[in-house]
């Protein structure tokens, strides 16, 4: 078969033998994957990459020498089955899978190991128990997103945001994109999404954020009209003054059971909702700085690079950092199920397809964030 392969730091098209399903295994037929920017950051930088998955306890990660065919987001027809399977789906059924691998050598994340080829090939394998028929009437294009919008479903179910609680989406790359669909799937009523891309602004408007700023022009947080007191601590302390006052003029009502019981019913003041989409240096600083006391900052970009904030700014804020990462199977299904229904519509986010000879330019057009979000490889374009 033909498969794209990576090796220090290079692309090239070649002939590799199709991988046979193991025990548990489906061989299915690539029929799209997605290029992912961490798939751009393993070919800039395997070593990288290496050393932040060896941190995380995945002992066979990429290495710059090795072999490795990228892509792990993946849609394809079942071909054939392994031993110790099911054979739950007919062959040539339309599936997407979580891109996990088990093999006799342990779990390996699907296109960043050797021992798991990814998707940038004609053929590629997948666990069955984590493979997901496709419901029918789904276009390809629309079913090979699966996999990054459940990754920003996760990321919208980990924040608990409510539906009138205001989201800040801060980079709107294809991750921010696919926040910003889930925001509005969940019902958030107000979404600011904040780049400094004129064609990422425009994507964000349709994918729908209510209110779109150039962070050159116009600050994300002067955006925000927030009712309760979380602007500034000298106004949290004074709203906290008034309630206690409120609460003393009536002998019957204990202080602790007013506070501790709006606490518990989410009604104490909060700031909004932000979801860090940009990974660069220096965003997590800014966005403490600048977001109003009490806000839940969401980390979803993946910045490489050692970064730093300054823990007292964050203390005297209260501000909440939650970092995410992956997802599980039930939001993989769930997310799969919102695309089908018509709830979520990644169409936006799709700017082109390319074949298995077009991956190595497409790396290079995904640099420009005027012309670009997702590209798409059908390797048998």
């Amino acid at each position: 078969m033909k498969a794209v392969v990576c090796t220090e730091g290079e692309l090239s098209v070649r002939e590799v033998k199709t991988p046979e399903p193991g025990p548990g295994q489906v061989l299915i037929k690539v029929l799209r994957t997605g290029i992912c920017g961490s798939d751009l950051h393993a070919k800039k930088d395997a070593t990288e990459v290496n050393a932040l998955l060896l941190e995380s306890g995945y002992a066979t990660a990429i290495l710059p020498n090795q072999e490795v065919i990228l892509g792990h987001e993946l849609l394809g027809e079942v071909v054939s089955y392994g031993p110790k399977t099911r054979g739950r789906w007919a062959a040539g059924t339309t599936v997407t899978a979580l891109p996990v691998l088990q093999t006799e050598v342990g779990m390996h994340m699907t296109g960043f190991d050797s021992h798991a080829a990814g998707g940038y090939a004609e053929y590629t394998l997948v666990e069955e128990a984590l493979t997901f028929p496709v419901p029918d009437g789904v276009s390809h294009d629309k079913a090979a997103f699966t996999e990054p919008l459940t990754v920003a479903r996760h990321a919208v179910r980990r924040s608990r945001i409510g539906k009138k609680r205001p989201a800040v989406v801060i980079g709107c790359g294809p991750i921010g994109l696919a926040v910003i669909l889930m925001l509005k799937a969940a019902g958030v009523t107000k979404v600011i999404a904040s780049d400094l891309s004129p064609g990422r602004r425009k994507l964000a408007s349709q994918c729908g954020a209510d209110v779109v700023v150039d962070p050159k022009v116009q600050s994300p947080w002067d955006t925000l009209t927030l009712k309760s007191p979380v602007n500034s601590t000298p106004e949290l302390l004074a709203f906290a003054l008034e309630m206690t006052k409120a609460v003393r003029r009536i002998p019957m009502l204990s202080i602790e059971k007013i506070f501790f019981g709006a606490d518990r019913l989410g009604q104490t003041p909060s700031g909004p909702v932000v979801f860090e989409c940009a990974g660069v240096p220096g965003i997590i600083d800014h966005v403490i700085a600048n977001a109003p006391l009490r806000t839940l900052v969401t980390v979803v970009g993946m910045c490489t690079e050692v970064d730093r904030f300054r823990p007292a700014v964050a203390l005297s804020k209260e501000i909440d950092l939650r970092f995410v990462f992956g997802y599980d199977p039930a939001e993989f299904s769930q997310t799969l199920g919102m695309i089908a229904s018509g709830k979520v519509d990644p169409s936006p986010l799709h700017t082109a397809t390319v074949g298995l000879d077009g991956v190595a330019q497409a790396f290079n057009d995904l640099s420009d964030p005027e012309r670009h979000a997702k590209i798409l490889i059908d390797p048998f374009q």
